[in-house]
């Protein structure tokens, strides 16, 4: 695993991971040391999509994201944190930013996506305002063709794109949740929280859909093992799918701290326990077989539009 404090990838880090995590990583910094291009990996994309989601409001979603986030550009990955919550988008404050334009003025043409993009901890990219997705069926079909290749050079400039969505199942939630690659919901020990997480799996599952996963936060590890086993076994039984991997966070002091401090708590306080436990979720992510969709995560939101990129 690596150090407690927070450094750079290098090679010596990545030979302390089991063999798995190890490999996956190892071939990721490979690909983007040697510069594919999405062409000359096929169809595939070079972007990896990881939705953080949770069912309910004030579980942590968002500190899970930002600290995500900087852990991974610590392993040495091209991340962009794209802020999906609807008018109440609170990224660029927890990394520090203070962010006026958003999204809703790249639709609208008032800016360019370079313009809008902040330069967050770790060197993680931050866009703010993802709700201005929603404004895209709006434009003209040239706009909407336009936008779309300002969104996909977006992806495919970074290894891994985060999108901190809304909470709850509403109609963009699920939108952002079945575009990505993978789905992390996040969960507290609290029984009505945990019934959400469950809720939200059922209405983000699907045969040809994410891969999901589950973050129980401000849990001690025996009762994040204990709801992770429960959820997994329901999932199971009753939707016939699983989990990919399940992670526990524990409470820590550190955390309203840096939110107070407007500091990811990763690098305000590296060896604490949620730190600890954020670079081991990091590992793993990072670590997992590289499969991602034919398309890119934007042309899977907006299939109707990717034509008109053309």
């Amino acid at each position: 695993m690596l150090p407690t404090e927070l450094r750079a990838w290098s090679p010596r880090s990545i030979e302390t991971m089991p063999p798995d995590q190890a490999r996956g990583l190892r071939t990721l910094l490979e690909e983007r040391s040697h510069g594919l291009s999405t062409s000359a990996r096929g169809s595939s994309p070079a972007c990896r999509t990881l939705a953080i989601t949770s069912g309910k409001g004030g579980v942590g979603k968002s500190v899970i994201a930002v600290n995500l986030a900087v852990a991974l550009a610590q392993l040495g990955l091209r991340v962009c944190l794209l802020d999906g919550n609807l008018g109440v988008g609170n990224v660029d404050l927890l990394c520090g930013l203070n962010g006026y334009w958003n999204l809703s003025h790249v639709v609208t043409g008032a800016r360019q996506m370079a313009d809008i993009c902040l330069d967050g901890p770790a060197g993680v990219r931050v866009v703010p305002g993802a709700s201005g997705i929603v404004d895209i069926a709006d434009c003209p079909p040239a706009t909407q063709g336009q936008l779309l290749e300002q969104f996909q050079l977006l992806e495919a400039e970074h290894d891994i794109l985060l999108i901190d969505t809304g909470s709850g199942i509403h109609r963009l939630v699920r939108q952002f949740a079945l575009a990505a690659d993978q789905v992390l919901i996040v969960t507290t020990p609290e029984p009505t929280s945990i019934a959400d997480a469950y809720a939200t799996i059922k209405a983000v599952n699907s045969p040809q859909g994410p891969e999901l996963s589950v973050v129980v936060n401000q849990s001690t590890e025996a009762q994040a093992e204990r709801i992770l086993e429960r959820i997994h076994a329901t999932a199971r039984t009753f939707l016939r799918t699983g989990l990919s991997l399940g992670s526990g966070i524990p409470h820590d002091p550190a955390v309203p701290k840096s939110v107070l401090a407007r500091r990811p708590f990763i690098e305000l306080a590296p060896t604490c326990l949620a730190s600890r436990a954020v670079i081991r979720l990091a590992e793993k992510l990072a670590g997992q077989p590289q499969v991602f969709s034919h398309k890119g995560f934007f042309a899977r939101l907006w299939p109707k539009f990717e034509h008109r990129a053309a």
